[in-house]
């Protein structure tokens, strides 16, 4: 059974955006490809710190995080070849829409004097970053077993080319922008 935002996709925004923007070819129509979430550890935190945003990152999205290593040795960071610097996450297909719907509906508007998010965030080529402050928005994470407080790093991949057809197709699909 498809997720309730991918029905959505297909039967409300792909016309929308067919409409609006005159596509001639269904396959123009922009639409996600994956979601990436990332972790960035404090390489000088003790060791229990990367096993613990792993262990977060595992209740929030389903998939197990990758860890992601220092490639050379940097000095002023403290921080040596090969040390585990942070943990990340692909998600695809179904458990993509359905990240991105409890990231809409539940957790976006749990952050504290939420007013909704920047639509200037875009890189260039219609793909959309931006950070979230603590993992305690998402209601999967029980608050009496977090021993530190982690951001993270939100990407969401698109195939449209450019920024404002990224930001009509993130507008359908009902994510949060501010208003100017």
């Amino acid at each position: 059974m498809k997720s309730r935002l991918y029905t959505k996709y297909t039967n409300e925004v792909v016309p929308a955006l067919k409409a609006k923007h005159n596509f001639a070819n269904v396959h123009q129509i922009p639409k996600f490809v994956k979601i990436v979430v990332n972790m960035g550890i404090n390489a000088s935190l003790e060791k229990g710190a990367m096993e613990d945003a792993a262990k977060d990152l595992t209740q929030l999205t389903g998939r197990k995080p990758v860890i992601s290593r220092s490639k050379k040795d940097v000095a002023n960071f403290k921080l040596r070849k090969n040390q585990a610097i942070g943990c990340r996450v692909t998600l695809r297909g179904d458990t993509m829409f359905e990240f991105f719907d409890r990231l809409v509906a539940t957790a976006l508007p749990r952050i504290r004097d939420f007013r909704g998010l920047s639509p200037r965030k875009f890189d260039g080529r219609g793909n959309y970053t931006f950070g979230v402050p603590d993992q305690t928005i998402f209601p999967e994470i029980e608050l009496e077993k977090i021993k530190r407080q982690q951001g993270m790093d939100i990407t969401i991949v698109t195939t449209a080319g450019k920024n404002d057809l990224a930001l009509d197709l993130l507008k359908l699909m009902g994510f949060p922008f501010a208003e100017k």
